[in-house]
């Protein structure tokens, strides 16, 4: 089979290994946070007062479909949003208490996994393959 060669199939499936991984340790930290979820908490809590454009933007996410997203985190509790000051049609958001505290627990676990994500490599191979990732993305958001 010339596909489990191809880059498009090799990168799907580092996605499939990752979420896998990623699933699993949120699972067992008691914890219901999907990836794009963690990202975009991770920009709320790094940028609090970032409108939901700017979520999308800083995590490389559909515009359309990160109200959704941000949806899913106010219901947990773990987000607020309010109308901007400066562009009435522009939601702020914002971490709440309880995303503040959710995501101190979970930063940790969300670093440790990657270790697990990248078992496969040696500290170097690490390095290079995100160099080069970095690259990759780096280039597509041109």
């Amino acid at each position: 089979m010339q596909i489990q060669k191809m880059a498009g199939h090799l990168i799907r499936r580092m996605n499939q290994i990752s979420t896998q991984v990623f699933a699993k340790t949120m699972h067992d930290a008691d914890s219901d946070l999907t990836p794009v979820q963690f990202a975009a908490l991770d920009a709320i809590v790094a940028l609090p007062g970032v409108d939901q454009a700017g979520v999308a933007a800083k995590i490389a996410y559909d515009r359309a479909t990160i109200g959704g997203v941000i949806d899913r985190l106010e219901a947990k509790g773990l987000v607020e949003r309010t109308v901007s000051k400066q562009d009435r049609r522009a939601r702020e958001v914002r971490p709440t208490e309880a995303g503040q505290h959710a995501y101190a627990k979970i930063l940790p676990v969300v670093t440790a996994l990657q270790d697990e994500i990248l078992a496969a490599l040696s500290s170097d191979e690490r390095e290079i393959f995100l160099e080069l990732a970095d690259k990759i993305a780096a280039n597509s958001a041109k």
